[in-house]
């Protein structure tokens, strides 16, 4: 069965709820809670932010010093630099067509983007956000991306070629294509690089790169249409998000074995992301317009979290206290918080964050 209609071209005209109202509600009631009626507070798992993004924001990578996050406005052709701070957008960077995934440099000096329709890959210096270089060309229809953790390669999946390219970053140049599975999508390298996981859409696998040798040694059953993975930060546990059939599996690395049974979640699961201390996974709900949230200890959702109209790409920041979620059918950004903060800790300096929770309830 062909997975592919999940790229299919999306509407541009899109239905915005209006926000100004509920900003007047919201900073009404933070300054009540200012002013000594108590300190306004966002529990955990809440939306305390929103951010306007136009163009189809699809994919979200944070830097290391989680100072800013890149979106990728699909139908823009280009990618937002949103201060976290202040949750606004402080640049615009033109890139190639359809710009689908993106990744950051550990030293945190260069992002790496796919466009899917041109068949490349773009390198923004994030110091001037500006292009270095000519794009990259990769193999047909790129989309994941995977940085390793010396920063000395890049993992492009080409979803229409059933391969991954791999990118010398000292050069920028292709060095090695492997052949995976197909309809590749998404790409996650364990922490120590020796490892690379790729899900495959259309086979129901997940290809497992050794990337000393650039070679598939193991490949892994997964769920129906595999399409996210993300690796916990010990390193032990890969989670799949099996977008046709509603689940995640949890792989255990050490074996390349699926454990335990998979675990429901909400329509459609796209992306996901796991919080520095391995203790929670953010999976997006692509149809259900949802985040849900995932207890690693017990492999259990324990949480659902409204945001926007089909949520696809997701990234924690490094100290693991905001989640923000590229929603890419009402063009914003969500910004979750996946700890309670109160009073002034609501607010990153001068966002008009409320206490209520779902998309929506905070905003830019």
């Amino acid at each position: 069965m062909s997975h592919r209609s999940h790229f299919r071209a999306y509407p541009t005209a899109r239905k915005r709820i209006p926000r100004l109202l509920l900003g007047m509600l919201a900073t009404f009631a933070m300054v009540l809670g200012i002013a000594g009626t108590g300190p306004a507070t966002a529990a955990a798992d809440t939306v305390i932010d929103t951010i306007d993004v136009v163009g189809g924001p699809a994919a979200v990578a944070i830097t290391p010093n989680g100072t800013r996050a890149y979106v990728t406005t699909i139908d823009d052709d280009s990618v937002s630099v949103i201060d976290t701070a202040t949750n606004a957008v402080v640049a615009t960077v033109a890139v190639g067509t359809s710009p689908s995934g993106v990744a950051i440099t550990p030293n945190g000096k260069r992002a790496y983007v796919t466009n899917r329709d041109d068949d490349t890959v773009s390198v923004i210096n994030t110091a001037t956000n500006t292009i270095v270089g000519l794009p990259i060309p990769v193999g047909v229809g790129p989309f994941g991306v995977a940085i390793t953790p010396n920063g000395e390669r890049a993992y492009v999946v080409n979803s229409s070629t059933g391969s991954v390219s791999v990118i010398d970053t000292g050069t920028d140049t292709v060095i090695d294509t492997i052949d995976v599975g197909d309809f590749p999508r998404g790409v996650a390298i364990t922490p120590l690089g020796f490892r690379a996981y790729v899900t495959n859409v259309d086979t129901d696998t997940v290809s497992v790169i050794n990337t000393l040798t650039n070679t598939v040694i193991d490949t892994i059953t997964a769920g129906d249409g595999p399409s996210g993975v993300a690796i916990t930060s010990n390193g032990f546990r890969a989670y799949v998000t099996n977008q046709d059939n509603d689940t995640v599996s949890v792989i255990a690395t050490g074996t390349n074995t699926v454990v335990g049974a998979p675990i429901p979640v909400g329509g459609t699961p796209f992306a996901v992301a796991i919080t520095p201390n391995g203790k929670r996974a953010y999976v997006t709900d692509l149809l259900g317009n949802t985040v849900s949230v995932i207890d690693t200890g017990t492999n259990t959702v324990i949480e659902t979290i409204d945001v926007g109209k089909e949520p696809q790409g997701v990234a924690i920041t490094p100290d693991g206290k905001r989640a923000y979620v590229a929603n890419r059918d009402d063009d914003t950004v969500s910004v979750i918080a996946i700890e309670t903060c109160t009073g002034s800790l609501c607010i990153d300096f001068g966002s008009l964050a409320g206490s209520g929770s779902g998309a929506g309830s905070a905003f830019s």
